[in-house]
């Protein structure tokens, strides 16, 4: 497959809330569509907010950046989405608050074919954008890119499965692999490639790639051998929220502009090692995004 010149994201953009009063800009969707813009991508970025201040300030903070906000519904009926944050024990629990704008996002007016879709799990979680999800399926796209992400209680082992085996490529975790091959959870590397690869064959895939903390990430696709990366010895892990998306970003970028499995792995591994160095999923500094590779990701 040659150069793709598109890719739409589609999912949740939320805030996170914590109980110190801090209010941090996310969600996996968002997170992704926020780096590939920062690339030079030009994401398509499908979601909705409501008519409320933490929706507008999305929008403001998307046109800061140069993230098309063209495909930010406004939806006046429900909130822009958020999580709250409580500590137990000193641990973090998560309450992603139901029946929020992004659970109501509207099929575009303007739906476009070809290029890369990429979509996570949680943002099907009501009818109304579950429907629009398989619309934009059903528009044709080359590459459909599925992130998991299983957040209780929002998701059901045979409704994700049905979406890997729509997908194209699909990147998980581990543990997220286990609870979906119904497997025991193992550490050893030769087994967890091995389940991979039933995995891969079992829906069809193109692509799978297992990302494993510390350990790194591997790939497997049709008849060719698993592709394997690790971080730096020297790694400096400040704070690894967001590592998963700053990857699944750059392989996105990777599947829109040709490159190899390894290459695509390795610049994937590099960038998730710049931001669990930060504060954060994303930033504002656009020196994050200066790495060697950067004009291989501008469109010719």
């Amino acid at each position: 497959m040659g150069r793709l010149s598109r890719v739409q994201v589609f999912g949740e953009v939320l805030f996170d809330h914590f109980p110190d009063g801090r209010q941090v800009l996310g969600g996996a969707p968002f997170n992704v569509a926020w780096h590939l813009a920062a690339f030079g991508a030009a994401p398509r970025f499908i979601s909705a907010v409501g008519a409320d201040a933490a929706g507008a300030q999305i929008r403001a903070t998307m046109t800061a950046w140069g993230l098309a906000t063209a495909d930010l519904q406004t939806d006046p009926a429900h909130p822009t989405g958020a999580v709250q944050v409580s500590l137990h024990a000193g641990e973090p629990r998560y309450d992603i608050v139901p029946d929020c704008a992004y659970d109501y996002v509207r099929v575009p007016e303007d739906m476009i074919s070809g290029g890369v879709l990429y979509h996570g799990t949680l943002a099907r979680r009501g009818p109304v954008s579950a429907a629009t999800l398989d619309a934009l399926k059903g528009s044709g796209p080359d590459v459909i890119f599925l992130d998991v992400n299983l957040r209780d209680p929002w998701w059901s082992l045979d409704q994700t499965r049905e979406l890997v085996t729509d997908a194209d490529w699909v990147k998980l975790n581990r543990d997220e692999l286990m609870q979906l091959s119904d497997a025991a959870t193992t550490e050893q590397a030769d087994a967890t490639i091995a389940l991979a690869q039933q995995f891969l064959e079992r829906h069809a895939l193109s692509g799978l790639i297992v990302t494993l903390g510390a350990a790194g990430a591997f790939a497997v696709m049709p008849n060719a051998a698993p592709v394997t990366v690790m971080p730096t010895a020297a790694l400096e892990v400040v704070d690894t929220v967001g590592a998963g998306d700053a990857f699944a970003a750059v392989v996105v970028l990777g599947l829109m502009r040709g490159w190899s499995v390894t290459m695509m792995l390795e610049r994937a591994q590099a960038f998730a090692a710049r931001i669990v160095g930060q504060r954060g999923a994303t930033s504002l500094d656009r020196a994050l995004y200066d790495l060697p590779w950067f004009s291989d990701s501008q469109p010719s």
